[in-house]
């Protein structure tokens, strides 16, 4: 367990944990209550011969089970590190990580204050709604290479950067902010494959009128929506294309281009944390963690929109 003056300074230096005080105690008081609420689920589900509340306490507070996350999630910080500056056994700070990340990872992406988005179809809603528009592109993640002999171990091979990775769908508005993130899949998943997975089509084809903007690795989607996702334009011309051509596809090419390096930005931010730049440990817990830092993200976004300090 930290002392108060070292836990202060964690709180208050951004860049150790990426987000604000502010937003911080929000996180408190939040999932403060869940983990307890779990935590004493499990306790009580389970055979036992002490009363509940019985034995020894725990040495991390919740408050420390928190900004441990946070580290390890920003910096990359190995358990190891954390348990000797947090001044407990490695065993424990690897238990309250894989407490505390699924329920990060359950919050979704902040729009407002009173407004969460957890899955495309609330995000498809929302955009209509609003009569915004959204941007969606893949992002691979590296991965340690699976063990040899292991079945579907080629899967995770990517075809595009030839390295062992898993790939998520990223959504956001015209902003750049963030709006969704989906679970982690093997990087052989082509972005289109993923994307009619996730159920994009059928939520495009039957829910509101929503424009999508998306790269050359969607194209195809545009058909089967009505022309609701909008990839760059086609060549009509392979060879020797009219000098009037090139310069009108190279114009259209660009318009697309500058409306759709929003969604590159957002991922720009979330691979500023160090758990996504590349994943050192478990691959199953992928999905927890590109959503949890997600969820982290777009609520400092949300809170420095609303005018709360940083």
């Amino acid at each position: 367990m930290v002392e108060n003056r070292a836990r202060a300074a964690i709180i208050h230096g951004r860049r150790i944990t990426g987000l604000t005080p502010d937003v911080i105690a929000e996180l408190v008081a939040e999932i403060g209550p869940l983990w307890h609420e779990r935590h004493q689920s499990g306790l009580v589900s389970r055979p036992r011969r002490r009363a509940v509340g019985a034995g020894a306490k725990h040495k991390l507070v919740f408050v420390d089970r928190l900004l441990a996350t946070l580290v390890h999630l920003h910096h990359g910080a190995t358990h190891d590190v954390l348990a000797y500056w947090f001044s407990v056994d490695r065993s424990t700070i690897t238990r309250a990580i894989g407490e505390v990340r699924p329920l990060l990872g359950e919050r979704g992406c902040t729009i407002t204050a009173g407004l969460r988005l957890r899955t495309l179809a609330e995000v498809i809603d929302y955009l209509g709604t609003e009569g915004r528009t959204g941007i969606i592109d893949g992002t691979e993640i590296r991965v340690r290479r699976p063990a040899a002999g292991r079945k579907d171990r080629e899967k995770f091979i990517s075809g595009k950067n030839k390295q062992n990775a898993v790939k998520s769908m990223v959504v956001t508005d015209a902003e750049g902010r963030l709006l969704f993130c989906s679970p982690a899949e093997p990087a052989s998943c082509a972005d289109i494959t993923q994307a009619r997975k996730l159920g994009l089509v059928k939520l495009l084809a039957d829910g509101p009128a929503v424009d999508i903007l998306a790269d050359t690795g969607y194209q195809g989607l545009g058909a089967q929506t009505g022309g609701r996702v909008v990839t760059p334009p086609h060549r009509k011309f392979r060879k020797n294309p009219p000098e009037w051509y090139e310069e009108m596809h190279e114009r259209q090419r660009k318009a697309h281009s500058s409306r759709r390096i929003r969604v590159e930005h957002g991922i720009g931010h979330l691979k500023n944390w160090r758990s996504l730049a590349r994943h050192h440990g478990r691959r199953e817990h992928m999905s927890d963690t590109i959503q949890a830092v997600a969820g982290l993200l777009s609520h400092q976004q949300a809170a420095t929109a609303s005018g709360t300090p940083t």
